[in-house]
């Protein structure tokens, strides 16, 4: 049976193509390689010329590669911005033989494939674990990032929130919610992660798990990387303008978590920041 997400896939690059976007390969450093979706007159290039549009930066979650997750966000605005969207080590057609596994590394590689492409100046977007790739992006590369939106996630992923967060969603570990290995988990992935699932048939998340969940030795490695101690996490200071936007029933990170990085995300930009994500305090009303 043809895998349905393959023949979706092939329509998807020839929507993309109508709206002016299309896939290139970047060389990050021998050895490593990242897929971006870039405008389709961009080149690679070591020039510094400015774009004609203001450059939007889509980064992707744990669970989908970048076009499949910013689909309708990059057809709604590619006309009026410059819209990259890559795909993050391990996912879709990007790739590394090094053994390094932290979001820095993932940050880092972005960061350069970006000016490798000519970007000097971008807003980055983020969800989920794409969001703690934003954040250390804007922390490594102030003079890169100009902004931020993020959603649905965390400055970095620390044990106290990593314990919450999986209490709330009722599994033991992020490999075992975000690492399936059989229809069922992938419909319980998509469950959790998504507001009001439609319906769909069993072929359709079987060619989910098929396509969307190899490299499953390295992903399982990025997870491992992922969580950090409380006591070794200290809050960076930001000078970007940060911009969180959230799902009032999200259940991974709810609303008490947004209204905690929104009081980190001021205490950043205080002289001494807390460095227990603990010590943040809770305010009220809603985050902007």
């Amino acid at each position: 049976m043809v895998n349905v997400l393959t023949m979706y896939m092939s329509l998807l690059r020839a929507l993309m193509k109508l709206v002016g976007v299309k896939p290139q390969a970047v060389e990050i450093e021998p050895g490593t390689v990242m897929r971006f979706w870039v405008p389709s007159d961009q080149t690679t290039s070591n020039t510094k010329s400015k774009p004609d549009k203001p450059a939007v930066v889509f980064v992707h979650g744990f669970e989908l590669d970048g076009i499949l997750t910013w689909q309708f966000q990059v057809l709604a605005l590619a006309k009026e911005y410059a819209v990259y969207v890559p795909d993050l080590l391990f996912f879709g057609e990007s790739i590394t033989d090094r053994k390094e596994r932290k979001v820095a590394f993932q940050a880092e590689c972005t960061a350069k494939g970006l000016r490798k492409l000519g970007v000097e100046k971008c807003t980055l977007v983020g969800m989920s674990y794409g969001g703690v790739v934003c954040f250390k992006m804007a922390e490594m590369y102030p003079d890169l990032v100009e902004s931020m939106v993020v959603g649905c996630t965390v400055m970095a992923m620390t044990e106290s929130i990593s314990r919450a967060g999986l209490e709330r969603i009722g599994f033991s570990s992020w490999s075992e919610y975000l690492m399936p290995d059989t229809v069922k988990g992938v419909k319980d992935l998509l469950l959790v992660a998504t507001y009001k699932l439609p319906w769909m048939p069993d072929f359709v998340f079987k060619s989910i798990l098929e396509i969307m969940f190899d490299n499953r030795k390295e992903r399982l490695e990025l997870l491992q990387e992922l969580v950090v101690s409380d006591k070794d996490f200290i809050v960076p200071r930001f000078s970007q303008k940060i911009h969180l936007l959230w799902g009032g029933d999200d259940i991974i990170f709810n609303m008490e978590e947004a209204r905690n990085l929104k009081e980190l995300q001021f205490a950043s930009k205080a002289e001494q920041a807390p460095h227990d994500w603990k010590e943040a305090t809770t305010i009220t009303g809603g985050v902007r």
